[in-house]
């Protein structure tokens, strides 16, 4: 319980600057989320959002990638990373997080005739914020 209690008083009644060009802003108190440059914090929220990796996928050729606060998903074909996406942001609405949409980007890889076609995969990488 000690580590526990070190860590809590850790990033309890956090504050902070921004530095810019040897200027800096005023204080602000930080109310959530982990300290920027803290070699803690990317295992701390890798624990937190460890959830994503165990989702329960039901088909093949499916994947989640998880590092430090980006995702990337992998599917076979749009309407099966569109089915994995919404399982990611269930997940993450549960964890009281979200995905940041202004940094998220899609990619389809393939021809884009009607054609099924075995090569096909869509990519979807986001970061939480």
């Amino acid at each position: 319980m000690q580590l526990l209690d070190v860590i809590v008083n850790l990033f309890t009644s956090c504050s902070s600057c921004v530095k810019w060009d040897n200027i800096y802003s005023s204080m602000f108190v930080i109310t959530f989320g982990v300290r920027q440059g803290s070699v803690l914090s990317p295992i701390l929220l890798s624990v937190y959002v460890n959830d994503l990796a165990n989702i329960d996928i039901d088909a093949n050729r499916l994947c989640i990638v998880l590092f430090v606060d980006d995702i990337l998903l992998t599917a076979p074909s749009i309407t099966a990373l569109e089915k994995l996406l919404h399982k990611c942001e269930s997940e993450l609405q549960w964890l009281d997080t979200s995905i940041n949409v202004k940094k998220s980007c899609c990619l389809r890889i393939g021809p884009r005739a009607k054609t099924v076609c075995n090569n096909l995969t869509c990519m979807y990488s986001a970061s939480l914020t």
